[in-house]
């Protein structure tokens, strides 16, 4: 029991996820500028460092939830929620990093519509991320738990949106690319973006059996 009074009982993790929250969203936004201006060069790589900055606080604030848990001894949900949690939304914006660096490195010259329109869905499904990450410290009443399942069930139906383009612009892409070239690093494009939609419902997923076995 002494080990026990020695720990704090409870830290700053929803705090914690509100703030990696708020990076994913700021890195899809940046991200999506960046695909938005991609032709200016100055602009591309002002919001690909974005990006880069954005991923790298998040890296910051998930080192210190693990951190937390391993120094707190009463958690306000389950550790192993916790621990999935933060490891789930790191998971997407380090798949924003890693596309934004594969457009780099495999050097795309312009941007697809259908490159476009998954990058406004990734947005969107972390902008409702954020939103269910701020009910969690509230999941007792009936009111934000329901309104914590409605957030998921919309990234679960913006994932399978995702998923339409998806299929829709590789279909394109193999009927009208005669550039091979072209034809591997968009395809390689393609799928990293739909994966962030992956990504997000993973942390829907979390986030409801959370709401189930706390509300």
């Amino acid at each position: 029991m002494l080990f026990g009074k020695l720990l704090p009982k409870e830290g700053n993790f929803f705090e914690l996820f509100n703030d990696h929250g708020t990076q994913i969203v700021e890195g899809a936004r940046a991200f999506m500028a960046m695909c938005e201006n991609y032709s200016d060069i100055t602009l591309r790589e002002k919001f690909a460092a974005e990006v880069d900055a954005h991923e790298h606080h998040a890296d910051r604030v998930t080192a210190e939830v693990n951190r937390l848990l391993h120094r707190t001894f009463i958690t306000p949900i389950d550790r192993e929620q916790i621990h999935s949690l933060i490891n789930a939304m790191d998971d997407i914006l380090d798949l924003l990093q890693d596309s934004s660096e594969t457009m780099q490195l495999y050097d795309v010259r312009s941007i697809p519509e259908d490159v476009l329109r998954l990058a406004e869905l990734s947005a969107k499904c972390c902008e409702r991320v954020q939103h269910a990450v701020t009910l969690l410290p509230k999941l007792s009443q009936p009111q934000t738990a329901e309104a914590a399942i409605k957030t998921c069930e919309e990234i679960d139906k913006l994932e399978s949106d995702a998923d339409r383009v998806m299929r829709s612009a590789m279909s394109r892409l193999f009927r009208e690319q005669e550039d091979v070239r072209e034809l591997i690093k968009l395809k390689a494009i393609y799928e990293q973006l739909e994966s962030i939609s992956d990504r997000c419902e993973d942390v829907a997923n979390l986030i409801e059996g959370i709401v189930l076995e706390n509300s």
